[in-house]
């Protein structure tokens, strides 16, 4: 398959979900619409304030986490290949009167240095929660963040683990954990119907699309070769939404493994370009 025929079968997917997400049975926007938007308990716990901070946001959708930068004091650029998307987050920027703190591009990840022609501008690159999985290269993933990140300033990002994407509940066991998947080792594309994760009750035309499961040796690795510094690497027992049947939701917001942890669910990092010395 050329990557024109991934990419297009994955944004008309992503297409689709925008007006979903921005529904009544999508996103909760009450408190973004509040003044007060929150990120999932992970995300809250180690991001720290961005206030005065330059912050790119990388695979935004339609700007619901972007907008919750813009609230607390960032200038936030979020960038998304969904036409439909951007359009979202632009009227939701003018709803909010957040426009003159966030700004939207249009354009492929891969042409994200095109469209954003700012080197080493950034004091954050921010990217969170099924975002990775949709890149062919994480390799090159790696170099476009590091093209933007200003020394001094450092990458955010926080992930399903790819541990976890081994495995699904297609292939749920009798104890109702979930079954073996796909090899962690595989480098081939997953390509499946993927239901709405918002609303799996929703049916969708445009259901199928293509992943890939980057194995965290080759996210880390990418990230060193792109010059970029590995401040610190956390891995998470769970995460903000229930990835498998089996999980349950714990005070917090954070679905986990009923008994104990078996596996990792998610991991969170922060990677940082050094000042150079004097």
């Amino acid at each position: 398959m050329s990557r024109q025929d991934w990419r297009s079968i994955n944004r008309a997917h992503w297409d689709e979900l925008v007006a979903l997400h921005t529904g009544p049975r999508g996103y909760g926007l009450d408190d973004l619409r509040a003044g007060h938007g929150k990120f999932g308990a992970i995300v809250e716990s180690e991001l720290g304030p961005v206030a005065g901070q330059r912050i790119l946001h990388l695979q935004c959708h339609f700007g619901r986490d972007t907008l919750i930068l813009a609230q607390r004091g960032a200038s936030v650029t979020g960038l998304d290949f969904s036409e439909p998307a951007i359009n979202a987050a632009r009227a939701l920027a003018d709803e909010l009167g957040l426009a003159d703190r966030a700004r939207f591009v249009q354009a492929d990840l891969y042409d994200a240095c095109n469209a954003i022609p700012e080197p080493s501008s950034f004091d954050q690159v921010f990217v969170t929660w099924g975002a990775i999985w949709w890149l062919p290269d994480i390799i090159r993933w790696a170099e476009i963040v590091a093209f933007f990140v200003r020394p001094g300033g450092a990458l955010y990002l926080a992930e399903m683990h790819p541990i976890a994407m081994v495995l699904d509940d297609a292939a749920r066991q009798s104890d109702g954990r979930p079954g073996f998947f796909v090899p962690y080792f595989s480098r081939d594309a997953i390509v499946m119907e993927h239901p709405d994760y918002i609303d799996e009750t929703a049916t969708l035309i445009h259901a199928t699309a293509h992943t890939w499961l980057h194995r965290l040796s080759d996210i880390i690795t990418g990230l060193i070769d792109a010059s970029l510094h590995i401040d610190w690497l956390h891995e998470h027992d769970g995460l903000t939404w229930q990835m498998f049947k089996h999980l349950v939701k714990g005070a917090d917001g954070v679905w986990r493994w009923p008994d104990k942890p078996w596996l990792p669910l998610a991991f969170s990092l922060r990677a940082s370009r050094r000042e150079p010395v004097a």
